[in-house]
């Protein structure tokens, strides 16, 4: 098993993979005069043979083949292949549309979201910090709703999208980048389809600038989810809960002061909201991992002293 605590290389991985995610932006803005759906059947197609090639220098084809020979594991794949294909069309919709600080929104309230899915499917309590931390990002977001006369909608949509792929993720027993795989391969025939149907309207070919932007989709997606990917094994749940912030706190940076968005009115009271909340999240993350290591300290000391 495991040993849970962080390494150099745990640490190295998820910060490399959390910073290319934040700089994911300046790359999705050079597409935004590629529609959205375009733009994510590249990023489905040109991820499949990174994927693919790794797995296969890894040896670890055979999950695949069990998965796509199982009609459960088949059908949960296909669940969460809809849902990361949703999440990325809302995502590259925002960023090329001038939605950046919503999408960075989204991403700061997707880890208060997850503990409210627990909460409600999963029959899991939380405690009083997190019942605060919930509050205020609930809070936050009428806030925005009432000064902008209609909902953050993609905000919403993309935490709600990440949410439930993440928590039907775990349905699926297959690692991270056996899962990756199977997503993309159960999203390339659509894709496939999607761009054909376009034909000579598509942009792929159309110039080498296009057509080079379009394949590096595959990169700027795959690459930085397989690194977290090994990352994420090697560092501690209360590590990877505060590093989780680093991206949306990059994405919305940039928004801010090279996008140059608007950052007044409810978002001022807004954002600083959320970042209370998270502040909150953390501490809990870390007394709830404080009390397992003593309850596991104490039980294992019990056990050496029975004779």
């Amino acid at each position: 098993m495991t040993e849970n605590r962080d390494t150099p290389q745990g640490l190295a991985f998820a910060l490399t993979a959390y910073v290319l995610w934040g700089f994911l932006p300046l790359y999705m803005k050079l597409l935004s005069h590629i529609p959205p759906a375009e733009v994510v059947a590249h990023r489905v197609l040109w991820s499949l043979p990174i994927a693919a090639t790794l797995l296969i220098l890894l040896g670890r084809t055979s999950d695949i083949k069990t998965a796509l020979t199982t009609p459960k594991m088949l059908a949960m794949g296909c669940v969460t292949a809809a849902l990361i294909s949703v999440n990325w069309g809302f995502y590259v919709w925002a960023i090329t549309s001038g939605h950046t600080l919503d999408a960075a929104l989204g991403y700061y309230i997707n880890p208060l979201f997850s503990v409210f899915l627990g909460a409600v499917l999963l029959g899991e309590r939380p405690n009083r910090l997190q019942f605060a931390a919930l509050a205020l990002a609930f809070a936050a977001v009428v806030l925005l709703t009432l000064e902008a006369g209609k909902l953050p909608w993609v905000a919403i949509a993309l935490f709600v999208t990440w949410g439930f792929y993440a928590l039907a993720k775990k349905s699926l027993p297959i690692g991270p980048n056996q899962g990756f795989l199977l997503e993309v391969l159960i999203l390339t025939p659509p894709a496939i389809g999607y761009l054909l149907w376009l034909g000579p309207s598509g942009h792929f070919l159309a110039s080498s600038y296009d057509t080079w932007l379009l394949l590096g989709c595959g990169g700027v997606t795959a690459v930085p989810l397989l690194i977290y990917a090994n990352g994420a094994k090697l560092l501690r749940l209360s590590t990877i809960a505060v590093l989780q912030y680093i991206a949306p706190t990059m994405i919305f940076l940039i928004g801010v002061f090279v996008f140059k968005e608007p950052f007044d009115g409810a978002r001022m009271i807004a954002f600083p909201m959320i970042w209370m909340a998270l502040v909150l999240y953390s501490i809990a993350i870390f007394r709830n991992m404080q009390s397992a290591r003593k309850l596991a300290h104490e039980t294992s000391g019990k056990t050496t002293t029975t004779p």
